[in-house]
């Protein structure tokens, strides 16, 4: 059994997936790498095909009819083969001996008794144009080169958050909470992060700067433009996190105090998305959002509203819509957003 499975979704990606897949080679001894191509029309197969010729036992193709994001996690969640697994997109990379790093740990994790259930390393954004890159870094939350529980987790940042890019999940993890990622749908992301966060007991951080998260394109998900025109589906992960029922009676304060921040930040996101949409009908999607939490869940409701990011983003009138649209403004050019 290779230690590392990494799932590389793969849709249009001829431009780019090389330098992803190139990158994560550096490994191969020691991981296999699944590109799963999501019925693309370009030259993506033929390429992932060309890997697999040319690096048996290490890389596999997998095609499939184009399902999404979340349905190409879905099948390398149930092939991999590894003892973890963790997600690369195809138009990100690696770095190679911060890569070489975490396989050395990952191996030392799982040769014991109970296996380590999730890794955490840190993530750059990769920005266009941009002469600097920002690292993520979770120094200040997380106890560093040793095995942990929640209740050595300490508070994250209003900007700091984790995502897919940071975590490195034991493949049984996932596959134990039952994680299926709905199809044709952009932002499963935050449902990687946050369901399977509450079957989590043991935890280890690894500070390298491992994943580059290339962002600045006009066609990406994240795109402002991108995200207000596929609004609707921002909606219904936000709506599927807040579903998920979580009880601070049931899991760690640690871990709650995390999930809520979580959901408090994909929901400024779809608030904030439906405000700079500048329609009348979104911004009554707007008000109707969060009177639902306030009914569906006043206890969650009550603990997002008290923080300074929910006041923020909802302040009244015309003037307050206008300073809530410059402070996510200032936001994205001072985290480097797309």
């Amino acid at each position: 059994m290779k230690t590392l499975s990494v799932v590389v979704p793969a849709y249009q990606a001829e431009g780019w997936i090389e330098r992803c897949v190139d990158s994560l080679l550096v490994g191969a001894d020691d991981l296999e790498i699944l590109i799963v191509n999501d019925g693309s029309r370009d030259a993506t197969g033929a390429i992932a095909d060309l890997y697999e010729a040319t690096h048996p036992g290490v890389v596999r193709a997998i095609h499939k009819p184009n399902g999404g994001h979340g349905s190409t996690i879905n099948v390398g969640i149930d092939l991999a083969q590894g003892t973890y697994l963790k997600v690369v997109d195809s138009d990100d990379w690696v770095d190679p001996e911060a890569l070489k790093a975490l396989l050395e740990a990952l191996r030392g994790l799982a040769d014991t008794a109970e296996p380590v259930d999730l890794v955490f390393s840190n993530f750059v954004y990769e920005k266009v144009g941009r002469r600097y890159a920002r690292a993520v870094r979770y120094r200040n939350v997380l106890p560093r080169g040793r095995v942990f529980g929640w209740e050595d987790v300490g508070r994250f940042r209003a900007s700091q958050y984790l995502m897919m890019h940071s975590l490195v999940y034991r493949t049984d993890v996932l596959r134990e909470c039952g994680l299926r990622l709905p199809e044709h749908t952009f932002y499963v992301d935050n449902l990687y992060v946050y369901e399977p966060l509450q079957h989590v007991k043991s935890m280890y951080y690894l500070d390298v700067d491992l994943y580059r998260y290339f962002i600045g394109r006009p066609d990406q998900s994240v795109n402002e433009a991108v995200m207000i025109k596929r609004i609707d589906q921002q909606l219904k992960v936000n709506k599927m996190l807040v579903d998920i029922e979580v009880s601070p009676f049931d899991v760690p304060p640690a871990l709650y105090r995390y999930l809520l921040h979580h959901l408090r930040i994909v929901c400024v996101i779809s608030s904030t998305m439906l405000l700079r949409s500048g329609r009348d009908e979104d911004f009554a999607r707007r008000v109707q959002m969060w009177q639902e939490l306030r009914y569906d869940d006043p206890l969650v409701y009550r603990a997002l509203r008290r923080s300074a990011m929910f006041q923020i983003v909802n302040l009244p009138g015309k003037p307050g819509r206008k300073v809530s649209s410059a402070a996510y403004r200032g936001a994205v050019w001072a985290l480097q957003l797309n």
